[in-house]
């Protein structure tokens, strides 16, 4: 490991996470033009940001920072895999890890993994119907499309915040910090689907100004406290989402883990860690 790596793990644990994050919300959300520009067009540069896929092309178009970050792309730039049974990538990315869960335990690089009931907020019911299933974990680095989609069709049952650390959710820390996604804050989503129960697990990360819904907008009281909304079937208006149908968004880059139950979603062999992967494309094929 050279040593700017670890100066940058060693800062990983000695910064105040949520004063650097907090203090990035605010520059985020600054409309000064020629701030905001400067911080736009700098990224874009950096990054080497594709703004031909975006539906708002002009980088200066953008009210601040976080409207260009969380920007929707064109029609057509991210067609969905029409093949009956797909499970689709629900973000642009890198699958980081895919596999089984083992032991009510999910890989995260060697030598580290995190169980289930950890990353779910504690609840071994709420695990239950993963043990022995299959998970994906897709990173999403900082050039990449923000917006979160459905991977299959399903019925919010449940949402659970669970306040923790915001470690970067690079591959660096993913290697060296120990249950990194049990430790982060982070939103899970349940749903009721045709594959049975499906978790989708947005983790937050440094400098991640905030996790959004398209149901409940920004998620996570201001309390250090684990804070779960019950919706389900018989929720006066419930809240089904179709396959591709976006989810949310992350306001800067982070993780997007998928939990599935034993038999559900046998992965093929194409999809590979740190394989490049597009919202809308098939990650697996079943018999549904």
């Amino acid at each position: 490991m050279s040593p700017q790596d670890r100066l940058f793990l060693a800062g990983q644990y000695l910064l105040p996470h949520r004063l650097v994050t907090g203090v990035f919300g605010l520059a985020a959300e600054c409309r000064y033009p020629a701030y905001k520009n400067w911080m736009i067009d700098r990224f874009i540069r950096k990054y080497g940001v594709d703004m031909s896929e975006s539906a708002i092309q002009d980088s200066h178009a953008f009210e601040h920072f976080n409207a260009f970050f969380t920007r929707a792309l064109k029609p057509g730039a991210r067609p969905l895999d029409a093949t009956p049974g797909a499970v689709l990538s629900p973000a642009d990315g890198a699958i980081s890890q895919l596999g089984r869960v083992r032991d009510g335990r999910v890989f995260q690089a060697k030598g580290h993994d995190y169980s289930v009931t950890e990353l779910l907020g504690g609840s071994e019911r709420r695990a239950a119907p993963f043990a022995g299933g299959d998970f994906a974990t897709i990173y999403l680095a900082p050039k990449d499309y923000h917006r979160v989609h459905m991977p299959v069709t399903g019925t919010l049952r449940e949402t659970i915040y669970i306040p923790g650390r915001q470690f970067s959710v690079n591959p660096l820390t993913a290697s060296n910090v120990h249950a990194l996604f049990a430790r982060n804050e982070r939103l899970v989503c349940m749903f009721d689907t045709d594959y049975g129960p499906v978790a989708v697990v947005l983790v937050g990360a440094m400098i991640v100004a905030g996790i959004e819904t398209v149901w409940g907008g920004r998620a996570g009281p201001t309390a250090d406290t684990v804070h779960t909304q019950t919706y389900g079937p018989h929720a006066e208006t419930p809240i089904t989402l179709q396959k591709g149908d976006e989810l949310g968004r992350f306001k800067l880059g982070s993780t997007v883990i998928m939990l599935f139950g034993p038999g559900q979603v046998p992965w093929p062999a194409t999809p590979t860690a740190l394989g490049p992967v597009k919202m809308g494309q098939a990650l697996s094929l079943t018999s549904l």
